[in-house]
């Protein structure tokens, strides 16, 4: 029910897939999901899977097993490191096992481009290329993805790592770096931009809901174990590219400071051509389009309380109790 799996769950259920919907509501999204109560095609269990009530959940009955679950971003899993590795580690572990112990071995997990971490020379790294993560985010991630590789002679496993997250989405967030810088210069605030030459991958949110339905309706023996890059080649930017791409459309003065040596060291291009040339994706949603549709949701007063509430956009504190 998070930023990505909300849009996820449109674009399955306009394809007529049944959704069951796990999750603990953590961060206080009750009314984003409203819309969906009366599709006879989606179920949804407040049930946080760090507790026994999901050992309830009968996986039997489900075609695949998409793992979003998670505290999601380097921010929030600096603030909360113990829950982090109590959910983003142990929790996943158990959930593979438990699918599993089903014999419902078709498990799609989201990981992260993240995991490439800092790669100094210019080059694109592609899904052999050497894992350098830097945060505890991206270190479980790669925890887990070595831990479904130790069970790749027993389940059917597709591994997506996550280019950076742009676009509306019904659980919106604004801690993610295009939708942030949007925001910011939409609204005339100062923004401060560290390292604006460090290089990252983008997706629109749209995009990985239209991959994970190829993955879904792909041949077992084309994507059996297999990792794949999530994103497009043409959509590797860096923050001064993005300020740029931002300014076609908001004329802005003196709002932006330029700063050296964040606290994010990270730094990496990524090459997208396995996940074309094998299962033939191509993103159809560019940064443009992005920053063009977050500026028409504030310029139609979607957003209007956002000062106000500014929590309820990003992944920026923990406000559920487990469930």
């Amino acid at each position: 029910e998070g930023y990505v799996g909300s849009v996820v769950i449109s674009e399955l259920l306009n394809k007529n897939y049944n959704i069951f919907s796990i999750d603990n509501l953590l961060y206080d999204q009750n009314n984003k999901i409203r819309s969906y109560f009366n599709n006879r095609s989606y179920n949804f269990k407040n049930i946080d899977i760090r507790n026994n009530y999901f050992n309830e959940i009968d996986f039997s009955k489900f075609s695949a097993i998409i793992i979003f679950a998670g505290l999601v971003g380097d921010p929030i899993t600096k603030l909360y490191p113990e829950e982090s590795i109590e959910i983003n580690e142990n929790a996943i572990m158990k959930t593979i096992d438990h699918s599993c112990s089903f014999n419902n071995d078709n498990i799609i997990f989201i990981s992260t481009c993240s995991n490439y971490g800092l790669i100094k020379d210019d080059l694109y790294a592609n899904e052999e290329h050497e894992l350098n993560p830097l945060s505890l985010y991206s270190k479980s991630k790669v925890k887990i993805e070595q831990y479904i590789k130790s069970k790749n002679s027993s389940i059917n496993s597709t591994i997506l790592r996550f280019a950076t997250a742009f676009g509306l989405s019904e659980r919106m967030r604004f801690d993610l770096t295009l939708n942030e810088f949007t925001k910011d210069i939409f609204l005339k605030k100062e923004l401060e931009v560290y390292d604006p030459d460090t290089w990252r991958p983008y997706c629109h949110v749209k995009d990985f809901a239209k991959l994970i339905s190829i993955v879904l309706s792909s041949p077992k023996d084309l994507i059996k174990n297999q990792i794949f890059n999530a994103g497009s080649n043409q959509n590797n930017y860096t923050k001064r590219s993005i300020i740029k791409c931002i300014s076609k459309h908001i004329n802005f003065d003196n709002l932006i400071k330029y700063l050296p040596k964040g606290k994010d060291a990270r730094n990496y291009k990524v090459d997208f051509s396995k996940v074309k040339n094998m299962l033939g994706f191509k993103a159809d949603y560019s940064l443009d389009y992005g920053v063009k549709e977050i500026i028409n949701a504030f310029e139609n007063n979607k957003f209007i309380n956002i000062n106000k509430d500014f929590q309820n956009y990003g992944n920026y504190k923990i406000f559920s109790e487990k469930k």
